[in-house]
């Protein structure tokens, strides 16, 4: 089945995304006004439709369904962790498990704000040089060359995202105390970009299998151009968003709003027709008159 009709989608799917696809989720008063899936989709789709440049993005309950097909929980861990913190493949191929802040560190109990810190190879690259300097004391060059890393690391800080899936952190929890990885090991021992793209590949060639099939081409970019329209969705302020995407630049962040605009007459109930009859009956004098008696401004007393 297409995605436009993927309202079918049973609404006890167990949560396996970014966000609570239960009907707890969908139908409370603190739920995102976007969800309706059905007008999601509809929304996207006048998008889609419009011609002009738009973000292409799949939808939580899309989401949840891609994972629920793919039985290696490495790979359903790795295409989870794109979709819930928006990172690019440069910055979640290197993760470790030092990179994930879930518990605090002096009482090992669980954070209410748990994070990731995702950096891309070559920040990961410069960190490694200045902890690597040799001992003796330095050359005025290699001072210099020490000076220029730090400047560098500075201007380029890693990013930290908050993991605000309970089900997310709960099942990295389960993995590292599964794997038992050590100290600074990667958490997929892949190299290549290609192999994280089978991956994802591999799991929409099994939901096509059970008939599942979607409008978009699934593509790693995609992952986080649904992480920020999930965030669009849920009303998160765009300053936010544009630190949580790592955007230096706020256009980049702008391209996500540009769906809701579209959107913005019927969200906001706006109508430019007027009955007629209401229309000549406001435009006859006395009715002016009365309207502008009625807008004037009342003088304090005494004067």
């Amino acid at each position: 089945m297409q995605t436009e009709i993927l309202g079918t989608f049973p609404r006890e799917l167990t949560q396996i995304s970014h966000s609570d696809a239960s009907v707890h989720n969908l139908t409370t008063p603190g739920a995102a006004r976007y969800f309706n899936y059905e007008s999601a989709v509809a929304l996207r789709n006048l998008a889609a439709a419009y011609g002009i440049d738009m973000p292409r993005y799949l939808l939580a309950p899309e989401v949840a369904g891609l994972l629920s097909r793919v039985p290696d929980l490495r790979k359903r861990l790795f295409i989870d962790a794109l979709w819930s913190t928006g990172g690019r493949l440069n910055e979640i191929l290197p993760l470790t498990r030092e990179d994930f802040t879930l518990d605090d560190p002096l009482t090992d109990a669980p954070l209410s704000s748990p994070f990731v810190a995702l950096r891309k190879l070559k920040q990961r690259k410069l960190e490694e040089a200045a902890r690597s300097r040799r001992r003796g004391r330095p050359t005025k060059e290699e001072q210099q060359a020490e000076r220029e890393i730090e400047a560098e690391i500075r201007e380029n800080p890693p990013r930290a995202v908050p993991l605000t899936d309970p089900g997310f952190v709960q099942r990295f929890k389960e993995w590292f105390a599964t794997a038992g990885l050590p100290a600074g090991a990667r958490l997929w021992d892949i190299r290549s970009e290609d192999t994280a793209r089978s991956w994802i590949s591999q799991a929409v060639t099994a939901a096509a299998r059970d008939g599942v099939t979607f409008s978009i081409r699934l593509v790693t970019p995609k992952t986080r151009d649904s992480f920020a329209m999930h965030l669009v969705q849920h009303q998160v302020p765009q300053k936010a968003i544009q630190t949580l995407m790592g955007h230096k630049d706020a256009k980049s962040t702008e391209w996500f709003t540009r769906v809701f605009a579209l959107d913005v007459t019927r969200q906001l109930g706006v109508r430019f027709s007027m009955d007629p009859g209401e229309a000549s009956r406001l435009l006859l004098p006395a009715v002016r008159n009365s309207i502008a008696a009625d807008a004037s401004p009342v003088m304090p007393y005494g004067h």
